[in-house]
């Protein structure tokens, strides 16, 4: 949501709006980003052709225009409605999120939030908004696409190992035959639609949903009856620690898709599993994060050789941040993304291409809540049609 400061000398507006004595408050955020790939035959500003930023929106996120407008409306002391409006790249406004929070006892801090929800699993799920991020890009886990989906199916191991390093339009044979992208471990651009617990204490903070779609495909309708169970709690240390663990599960395969690859009575069959750990610790002028993530995969065997085991997904970053003085800071990202090995006609390989990244950089703030970023980034795969590519990138970020 916006973000109240004094105006002050200020030429932009710094407050949200608000409207009938705080019922009503309505926010913005503003980003745009443009990066240049440095790896091109003519020296020139090249488009990242190996789709290492490519989102699951079918857009790079170093190369977009994301307007947000956010609202909550109080309808007394128990309950709110809170949504947000989003475009990127000037596309007409989706959904965000939408639902409906209530809390029960005024006294007690638990509240239940139904609808378009936001997200329990992990740490960067709560950091999402670029004034939020110290960097341009995104953790691995949060937006790099791999080579599965969950409205098509490899009929063989073979095939799944066909598209390694592809996730930015992978085919298969069983389900949807037309190509399209494929699933990051968690999306960080969709929110699910369900229902969340929270509850908060002095040094515990704690989350449950039930939702119709998973970590890595959100749903806004259901396409397979099916629902996940996800959950994460946090711990406050010693002054500036705080750790937390994350879980889910649900079934992340299309009814359609299950029963083209093995007929009916399997719908629920085909599921995602996901563990997660974070830590975050600050002091003085600067900000370390981790955050580990191991995602498994159950596919349907078909024909051989048989993807007859779950595939699984691991995945770490680890990023700083330094407050070099007023309004000026440095940051980086050191990010990997690795999979299991499953056997192939030619031998045993890993499922998809691991990534490793490097993002390093820093952000001047023009104002307090106008922000302008510079980033480097270096990104290495292990497959695919491009294995290394170098980007640089600038962002400005506005927001009330």
């Amino acid at each position: 949501m916006g973000r109240a400061v004094s105006a002050g000398a200020q030429h932009l507006p710094s407050e949200p709006i608000v409207v009938g004595d705080g019922r009503l408050t309505i926010g913005g955020d503003i980003s745009a980003s443009f990066g240049c790939a440095l790896d091109t035959t003519d020296g020139a500003c090249g488009s990242d052709v190996g789709f290492f930023n490519y989102s699951d929106y079918e857009h790079s996120v170093l190369r977009m225009l994301r307007v947000a407008v956010t609202a909550s409306i109080n309808a007394g002391e128990h309950v709110a409605v809170l949504g947000e409006l989003r475009s990127e790249n000037l596309e007409a406004p989706k959904a965000y999120a939408f639902y409906v929070r209530v809390r029960p006892w005024s006294d007690r801090a638990i509240d239940i939030a139904a609808g378009r929800v936001p997200p329990v699993f992990g740490a960067f799920a709560r950091r999402i908004y670029a004034a939020d991020n110290p960097l341009i890009g995104y953790p691995l886990a949060y937006q790099y696409l791999t080579s599965l989906r969950s409205d098509a199916v490899p009929a063989s191991a073979d095939e799944l190992l066909r598209m390694r390093g592809r996730g930015w339009l992978a085919s298969y044979s069983l389900g949807n035959p037309t190509p399209d992208r494929g699933l990051p471990v968690v999306s960080s651009f969709r929110w699910d639609t369900g229902v969340v617990v929270h509850s908060a204490f002095s040094r515990y903070d704690a989350s449950v949903a039930v939702t119709t779609g998973t970590i890595s495909d959100p749903l806004f309708r259901d396409d397979n009856s099916g629902r996940q169970i996800a959950g994460r709690i946090g711990v406050r240390g010693s002054p500036g620690l705080l750790v937390g663990v994350s879980a889910s599960h649900g079934p992340f395969l299309s009814a359609r898709a299950a029963r083209g690859a093995v007929g009916d009575g399997h719908d629920s069959d085909f599921t995602q599993t996901a563990f997660g750990v974070d830590a975050e610790y600050s002091r003085d002028y600067y900000v370390l994060r981790g955050e580990a993530i191991l995602s498994r995969w159950t596919l349907p065997p078909v024909n051989l050789p048989l993807i007859d085991e779950p595939v699984s997904a691991s995945t770490a970053y680890v990023e700083g941040r330094y407050k070099i003085r007023p309004g000026l800071y440095a940051a980086a990202r050191v990010d990997y993304l690795g999979f299991s090995d499953i056997a192939g006609t030619d031998g045993r390989t890993t499922w998809d291409a691991p990534v490793t990244r490097v993002e390093f950089g820093g952000g001047y703030s023009l104002q307090r809540n106008l922000v302008l970023k510079g980033t480097f980034q270096h990104n290495v795969r292990a497959g695919g049609r491009v294995t290394d590519m170098n980007v640089v990138a600038t962002q400005l970020v506005y927001w009330f």
